[in-house]
């Protein structure tokens, strides 16, 4: 097995005030206990030199979700394929969960960009928690846009509109290479782009070079934005992909799953396993076989493992850690799981067969408080907004929130219908609302293997609980190598509660195993093959 150092970026030279983000050594680290999380190369081992060649360590990693995807497809990546994903359920995605309903992709789980959820960005949070809260600055008066030069005004028109056109074109040549099931030989989307973005400005004149870069880039960061994720780990498959109908091509919709595509084609074929929960971990000082941790599934099958990477939900954790790990986990990760709160929320989709907002009062989106719902005395209590879907002309969804979500989950398709419909006649004040022709819903808080939705930190406590949660066992001052690794959305202080946190945490725990790889030159010893090395080296000494 070799560690590539994985050269991200081989034409950064073209692009460095962008890219330095990405290759900069200089970066601090973002958690105390964890390694650096930065996108760059961190091995130390020559690809060429066949002599640093190590054993490649066994890695079990539990929860096919965004962290644990991420965790597989980065170790893939940087050459420790001996892995192994083990899911509870026949799918992939964890709580990213997309379902078609009408005529939009319904988010049942995480949403990428979902309004009802306030930013955990920290400076989002520090101006957040002013207390007294302070007026924000004036905006500009006379703000330039994207076809404006800073100091001498706009542009030349052939140069911006030509820009505009290359951009569109490349955009369709991307999304033919890169649609859902395509080959991953272009390298990643952005990769594909800024290449040809650099091909194009070369058939400038010089003199219109800087303006047409201007333009080619700035559309590059504008679909950046929207698609509210990392494009370096995107291909094509968040605006869709494509399908030969009669016709011509259709582009269809995958949703905030369609993310999960460029991790899964690189994770090894076979990696992983559906329909696995887990049973139990033993680790540390039970010991199984000279393992150093070994991971059971319900069905009996026993995995045997150098480390394992666990990214079940802090509900879950909650619930089974004193069943689930053995030995049990210490005081101070109980403290920590037990410091987190854990959100209920569930999502209902409602199809209809023709728009009626637009027929009485126009779009509709009402939010609601915990006071202006003090009325009701059934699980629509709950309801925090009800709005059209984005792109939909046919669909209505509702969030319901606390315990009547968990409420919502024990009564029938047609009591929650009702429901829904009460209140929206209520507060349109049209009393002929019709019902909906089709709904769908989400049940996280009653999943045995979710109970809940995200994470929240109810103890103010700074990220410390977080901390905590991330840290391995056994710690990192220890005489032991870390065993068990944690990841997920939870353990991310700043970024918990959202799709980043839970990528950001599977990227630190697969840095953590192969940093840890290089280290001792392969995989870490038992624990007894570990005092006996020591004991021998004091003797000789």
């Amino acid at each position: 097995m070799k560690i590539s150092s994985g050269n991200i970026f081989s034409y950064a030279a073209l692009w460095p005030r962008i890219l330095t983000r990405w290759i900069s050594d200089k970066t601090p680290a973002l958690f105390d206990c964890g390694p650096d999380v930065q996108d760059r190369s961190i091995c130390a081992v020559d690809p060429i030199d066949p002599e640093q060649c190590y054993a490649e360590p066994r890695v079990v990693i539990i929860g096919a979700g965004m962290a644990g995807l991420t965790a597989a497809a980065r170790l893939a990546k940087r050459g420790i394929s001996n892995l192994v994903v083990l899911e509870a359920y026949e799918r992939p995605g964890g709580r990213i969960h997309s379902c078609w309903i009408g005529d939009v992709v319904a988010e049942l789980g995480a949403g990428i960009q979902d309004p009802d959820y306030c930013s955990p960005h920290p400076v989002y949070t520090m101006s957040a928690k002013e207390m007294p809260p302070r007026p924000g600055l004036p905006g500009v008066e006379h703000s330039r846009g994207l076809f404006e030069r800073v100091a001498t005004g706009k542009m030349s028109f052939p140069s911006t509109i030509s820009a505009y056109y290359k951009f569109r074109q490349i955009e369709k040549e991307a999304s033919k290479i890169f649609c859902l099931g395509g080959s991953k030989q272009h390298g990643s989307l952005i990769n594909f782009m800024s290449l040809r973005i650099q091909q194009e400005l070369h058939e400038y004149p010089e003199e219109q070079q800087h303006d047409a870069a201007r333009i080619l880039f700035g559309l590059a960061h504008m679909l950046s934005a929207r698609c509210g994720d990392d494009t370096a780990m995107l291909y094509g498959d968040h605006s869709g992909c494509y399908m030969n109908m009669p016709g011509g091509d259709v582009r269809v919709p995958l949703g905030v799953a369609g993310s999960l595509a460029p991790l899964l084609r690189q994770i090894p074929e076979g990696a992983i396993r559906y329909c696995k929960p887990v049973n139990c971990v033993y680790w540390g000082t039970c010991q199984k076989a000279g393992c150093r941790a070994t991971v059971c599934t319900t069905d009996g099958e026993e995995f045997p493992a150098d480390y394992v990477i666990t990214t079940v939900s802090s509900g879950v954790l909650a619930a089974n850690a004193a069943q689930m790990f053995c030995p049990a986990l210490p005081s101070s990760k109980i403290d920590a799981i037990r410091c987190l709160g854990f959100g209920y929320v569930n999502k209902i989709y409602m199809e209809y067969c023709h728009p009626f907002w637009f027929w009485h009062k126009g779009d509709i989106n009402f939010k609601y408080t915990c006071n202006s719902l003090m009325n009701r005395t059934d699980w629509t209590r709950g309801i925090t907004s009800i709005r059209a879907a984005t792109n939909s002309k046919h669909v209505i969804s509702a969030m319901v929130v606390g315990k009547e979500a968990w409420l919502m989950e024990g009564i029938c398709d047609k009591d929650v219908a009702e429901g829904v419909t009460d209140l929206l006649r209520a507060s349109t004040g049209n009393s002929f609302v019709p019902y909906p022709v089709s709904l769908i819903r989400s049940h996280w808080v009653s999943d045995p293997y979710f109970l809940g939705a995200y994470s929240y930190d109810s103890k103010c406590t700074d990220g410390d609980t977080q901390r905590a949660l991330a840290c391995p066992l056994p710690g990192l001052g220890d005489s032991i190598p870390p065993i068990l690794l944690f990841a997920g959305e939870a353990t991310v202080p700043g970024y918990f509660a959202t799709l980043e946190g839970a990528k950001i945490s599977g990227v630190r725990e697969a840095e953590r195993v192969i940093q840890l790889t290089l280290r001792f030159k392969g995989p870490p010893l038992p624990a007894t093959q570990t005092a006996q090395a020591r004991n021998k080296l004091k003797c000789e000494n």
